[in-house]
């Protein structure tokens, strides 16, 4: 399979008496997106700043393009583009001269005007940054962190606080930047997001890695599926429980709202079809719902504030 493009293997992170990170594991395949979710505090943030280099692990080791963030800093920092949630740019400069001044830096960039375009900011390309709203400082900072054209690129909550046009754009310029084999490691705590983008997804919950894995593997992996329809009042949900496989539950939590709860496959659904259209019941608005990534989230993660 090749190096890694980005590899933690049992990082330790303290910050005095306090374990940030305590024996943290995960991978980036080169040209994925690896989504990094946790609650507040949980040690995303500084696994992150590991892997850019700007802090030094307490142990373990951290390789991005089988380069040492720390000592290969040099080598490395071509080949690596990160978005800061703070923004990072030069107060009085235009939006358009900071994104033509690193490109101006980089041997291949990608058309900064296209940039430009691409993200809705054409029309602020002469505003100082100082005058810039707060999405297109986001914005721009995604323009600034992939114009040098990236092999790894770092992106820390890059849609929060933009509206719903503006969260779509920067989903499509992660997607063209898979599409060109870029990996892109993604801090997030908007879950349609991590679900929409993410090749894989890692959460972490106090320093430690708790799952694994694609996101369809991750919101099926020990959940009930469940099917849902709506019919008249007052079925026998115990003959309709009856005719389907063994330790399938069907139930009415709602008068005219039933449930059927159990591995969902082709075999239930013409169970159920079957059923009801034997008991000349017809089943409107029949669906199959599966956890979200945000209950697999929650649950696994914990549901009090931090």
């Amino acid at each position: 399979m090749g190096v890694p493009a980005v590899e933690v293997r049992d990082l330790v992170k303290r910050y005095g008496r306090t374990t940030a990170v305590a024996g943290l594991s995960l991978t980036a395949t080169p040209g994925t997106v690896l989504a990094v979710l946790g609650p507040n505090g949980a040690g995303k943030t500084t696994t992150v700043e590991v892997c850019e280099g700007y802090r030094r692990p307490d142990a373990g080791t951290v390789r991005v393009l089988g380069l040492d963030p720390v000592a290969d800093a040099r080598a490395l920092r071509p080949r690596v583009g990160v978005m800061l949630q703070g923004g990072g740019g030069y107060p009085g400069a235009r939006a358009g001269e900071l994104l033509r001044l690193l490109a101006s830096y980089a041997a291949h960039p990608l058309d900064p005007q296209t940039l430009l375009d691409r993200l809705g900011l054409a029309a602020a390309a002469g505003t100082p940054y100082k005058r810039l709203s707060g999405g297109q400082r986001q914005r721009l900072s995604l323009a600034m962190a992939v114009v040098a054209r990236p092999e790894v690129v770092f992106l820390d909550e890059p849609t929060a606080g933009l509206d719903p046009q503006a969260r779509h754009a920067t989903w499509d310029v992660v997607g063209k930047l898979r599409a060109d084999g870029v990996t892109v490691v993604l801090t997030t705590h908007f879950m349609e997001e991590a679900e929409r983008l993410a090749d894989r997804v890692v959460v972490i919950d106090a320093g430690r890695v708790v799952a694994t894995g694609t996101p369809a593997e991750l919101t099926r992996g020990g959940a009930e599926e469940q099917l849902r329809f709506r019919a008249a009042p007052g079925l026998d949900v115990r003959a309709l429980a009856a005719a389907l496989p063994a330790g399938i539950a069907a139930s009415e939590p709602q008068p005219g709202q039933y449930l059927v709860e159990g591995p969902v496959d082709p075999q239930l659904l013409a169970a159920v079809t079957a059923w009801c259209a034997g008991a000349g019941v017809l089943a409107e608005d029949l669906r199959i719902q599966r956890r979200s990534l945000e209950d697999v989230f929650l649950d696994l993660t914990g549901r009090e504030l931090r």
